[in-house]
């Protein structure tokens, strides 16, 4: 073999040096590579990655984050200072501010039955800064031809709320008619097609919308009577027997069955109100109409994901608050939590049965 000059060694052993360092240099890559994939989801694929780096010191790329919120947060409500919205929503920001370390200011953007705050959440920026809490009445708007919107307009962040309709009647004229449970309404209602009176609040309100719903469920057929100032003067209405009742929540009719002038045959709910814990629901009776208001939080659509995630994980924590879950509790609000995936399904339905009980009522454009 020819012997090799110091020269030739020396440019061997430089190639190989150079070899060396370019597989190092492969191996850290493959690393990263790992560690990248990693923060697309898979966590333990992260950390397996990082454990076998050449050199064993090399840590994970953390996972995407976001500053979010770094300033207040304006929190639109469709309707008036002082309702059961706004009561709602500001007790539900005070349980976030503590979780996000901001404050949440609730703006109030009233009008149009709700449209104008509705619109408002719509057209709100798509940074997080502006978000709002959607109501019952969404749904009614493109049915009615008063607007496009739709729960598909937003991103959902969760459902707050739900406070039930009931099937409550004035306790004289029941006990004149042998009505005792929700079955001898339905008995008496067939057998007077269209002559009982039941009492909701506006057109198109949560409360008249709900009479829809028992009509649609039981095939009675009873007037539902509009009162715009409000579900106040129905249940004062029913309750000194100028119509026979009202389908609005317990909570508002609380006072008049405490007292006696009213009955609540049943609650359109899954479950007893805990308030009310012997009145039994629709569904028990054979009946399974439920039906509700329903409140929750949503903003723009297009909002930034990791704002979302922020957001949505606020409003979970701000439902177990306890100053909040004392305050619902007061106030005669059922906390009805679900998660925005949970909260898009519950609207998809909605929509379809909140249509259907107005089109009993014929109010469909």
């Amino acid at each position: 073999m020819k012997k090799l000059s110091r020269k030739q060694i020396a440019a061997m052993l430089m190639a190989l040096v150079m070899v060396l360092s370019l597989a190092a240099c492969g191996g850290s890559s493959g690393g990263s590579a790992g560690s990248s994939g990693g923060d697309s989801g898979a966590s333990s694929g992260s950390s397996d990655s990082g454990s076998g780096s050449g050199a064993g010191t090399a840590t994970p790329a953390p996972a995407p984050t976001t500053d979010f919120p770094t300033k207040g947060i304006s929190v639109i409500c469709p309707w008036g200072a002082g309702g059961g919205t706004d009561a709602c929503l500001r007790a539900l920001c005070e349980a976030m501010g503590k979780d996000l370390g901001q404050t949440l200011t609730v703006d109030n953007r009233t009008g149009g039955g709700g449209i104008i705050g509705h619109q408002a959440i719509a057209d709100a920026g798509t940074d997080g800064y502006t978000i709002g809490m959607i109501t019952f009445e969404l749904a009614t708007y493109k049915p009615l031809g008063t607007n496009e919107l739709t729960w598909e307009d937003y991103d959902l962040l969760c459902r707050v709320n739900t406070d039930a309709a009931t099937v409550t009647v004035n306790t004289e004229w029941a006990k004149a008619n042998n009505i005792t449970d929700l079955q001898s309404y339905v008995d008496y209602c067939l057998a007077h097609p269209g002559d009982v009176q039941m009492g909701g609040a506006g057109n198109a309100s949560v409360w008249h919308v709900a009479g829809g719903y028992l009509m649609n469920e039981t095939g009675i057929d009873i007037q539902m009577i509009t009162y715009e100032e409000g579900a106040a003067t129905a249940v004062q209405n029913a309750a000194s027997g100028f119509i026979q009742g009202v389908t609005v929540s317990l909570a508002e009719a609380r006072n008049f069955i405490e007292s006696g002038h009213l009955i609540c045959l049943g609650v359109m709910s899954e479950d007893r109100n805990p308030v009310f814990p012997d009145v039994p629901t629709c569904k028990e009776q054979g009946y399974d109409v439920q039906y509700f208001t329903q409140r929750g939080m949503a903003c723009a659509k297009g909002t930034d994901p990791a704002v979302l995630e922020v957001l949505r994980d606020a409003c979970a924590k701000a439902v177990e608050d306890p100053d909040f879950v004392t305050f619902m509790d007061n106030n005669g609000q059922t906390i009805a939590y679900l998660d925005a995936d949970e909260y898009a399904a519950y609207m998809e339905q909605n929509a379809v049965d909140v249509a259907s009980a107005m089109e009993a009522l014929g109010l469909l454009a």
